[in-house]
């Protein structure tokens, strides 16, 4: 888990996973806490000392606050690594579910699966992450949520890193989260490589807590400008790591694909603005 400036968040998530019942596993939390300025570190510390608390430099992002988790956890030899977002407010028996569902696919002969736990919305139960595929081909980077099922794992295409079960011998050999990613798409990355490296990734059944999604931007509300720069921000469209997840995903035409999210968004917002302009005449 690595977590930045949500204090309350993170402690209900760690003691959700401290509250899991019956799932017969010893866990060890990795907890790397990026620089947090509002007592995230000295908290967990406090109320949760069986906890390994790492530190980080302010700019880890969710990429170099996972890798450095799972970099330190690499060092033991660990049946599962357990990937968690500090935002997820865990069902009581989600680590036995997952468990379950990885034995279940170990004895169908899925002896490299990883199994992601889908995640819901608290208020409207829709889901929110969890796996995810192309719903088409064509187009090669667009990957939507999947939807559970009720009783059996389906095979996905790749995953969100929220709740992620990730067995010990096919983490060593996919290797940790890629550098190239500070915020966005190394999961998806990762998913994508494990299946690569002759693994496989599987949506357990029905989910597995509760996690809101993020809002999306609402064009026309700020200056163009400040628009256009916050869909290149790290948290939305980073060109650097967004031509690497496009120029190792989406095949010979990557500079399409690529450009098109700025092309589109730049579309959008030039329409909002002008809409905005006609009303404000």
């Amino acid at each position: 888990m690595t977590c930045f400036n949500r204090r309350d968040k993170t402690l209900a998530c760690l003691g959700s996973l401290a509250g899991q019942r019956d799932h017969g596993a010893d866990i060890t939390a990795y907890v790397v806490d990026d620089g947090s300025t509002d007592g995230t570190a000295e908290a967990v510390a406090r109320e949760h000392p069986e906890a390994i608390l790492l530190l980080g430099t302010g700019a880890l992002y969710w990429g170099g606050g996972m890798r450095m988790a799972l970099e330190h956890a690499f060092t033991a030899d660990y049946d599962y690594y357990l990937w968690l977002n500090d935002d997820i407010d865990l069902d009581d028996d989600a680590v036995t579910r997952l468990l379950s569902t990885a034995r279940e696919l170990e004895q169908r002969g899925e002896h490299s699966a990883i199994v992601i736990g889908s995640m819901r919305d608290p208020v409207s139960g829709a889901v929110t992450y969890g796996g995810r595929y192309r719903p088409f081909r064509s187009l090669r980077t667009r990957f939507v949520v999947m939807q559970p099922a009720a009783e059996d794992p389906v095979p996905s295409e790749t995953l969100n890193g929220n709740l992620v079960l990730v067995p010990g011998a096919l983490a060593h050999a996919v290797g940790n989260i890629d550098a190239s990613f500070r915020q966005k798409w190394g999961d998806q990355d990762y998913g994508l490589r494990a299946r690569a490296a002759g693994g496989t990734v599987w949506v357990a059944p029905s989910t597995f807590g509760t996690c809101a999604r993020n809002p999306d931007i609402v064009y026309g509300r700020q200056p163009l400008r400040t628009e256009l720069r916050t869909l290149t921000s790290i948290k939305q469209f980073p060109p650097r790591d967004w031509a690497a997840f496009t120029r190792r995903w989406a095949g010979p035409l990557w500079p399409m694909f690529w450009a098109s999210p700025y092309m589109h968004a730049a579309l959008r917002m030039t329409r909002e603005h002008a809409r905005k302009a006609i009303r404000s005449a």
